[in-house]
């Protein structure tokens, strides 16, 4: 039971800040106490928990920052089932149902059939019983209107997301001004 929730633990999501203390990115738990411990970044902020091995305790940050500052070129993100996963907010874009990733499939709107591509314009994020339904149709022939049109993944994708992942942390929330 305790190996479980320090599992738990180290999958929270993370605000990563520049050494500006913008906010850049979200990251895993383990991910940041990677970089804490390597001396990359320090906490600004922790969670309740802490993680304990053999021989120390250690706090579980929930925000991090950068010791050095970096340049953040402007970012796309790669096409991946993760990403648009991100971008619908695991969310089925035909019944508007919320579910975990497992639970989710990725629909090709104009369907492969038909000479549909692999694109962030042309996949969105759905469940299982609904892409069935689909089938081989478009949204209008299924009579399944999207909630929203797919677009590519953008910066104001990106820092809308960590405004939502930020709403459960109030410990983010000065960090996230914008």
């Amino acid at each position: 039971m305790i190996a479980l929730q320090q599992k738990d633990r180290l999958h929270r999501p993370v605000l990563v800040l520049n050494a500006s203390y913008e906010p850049i990115n979200v990251c895993a738990a383990r991910r940041a106490l990677v970089l804490v411990l390597k001396g990359v970044a320090s906490a600004e902020e922790h969670s309740h928990g802490h993680l304990r091995s053999a021989r120390r305790e250690v706090q579980v940050p929930s925000v991090i920052r950068l010791l050095e500052y970096r340049r953040m070129p402007h970012q796309t993100r790669a096409l991946s089932r993760k990403n648009i996963l991100m971008r619908d907010r695991f969310t089925c874009q035909y019944c508007q149902k919320t579910l975990n990733s497992g639970e989710l499939t990725l629909d090709h709107v104009l369907p492969r059939s038909r000479r549909g591509e692999t694109s962030w314009e042309n996949l969105v994020a759905c469940c299982h019983p609904c892409n069935n339904k689909k089938g081989s149709r478009t949204p209008d022939e299924a009579n399944m209107p999207l909630l929203r049109t797919p677009k590519p993944f953008s910066l104001h994708t990106s820092r809308h997301l960590m405004r939502l992942l930020g709403k459960s942390d109030d410990q983010w929330r000065k960090y996230l001004f914008y």
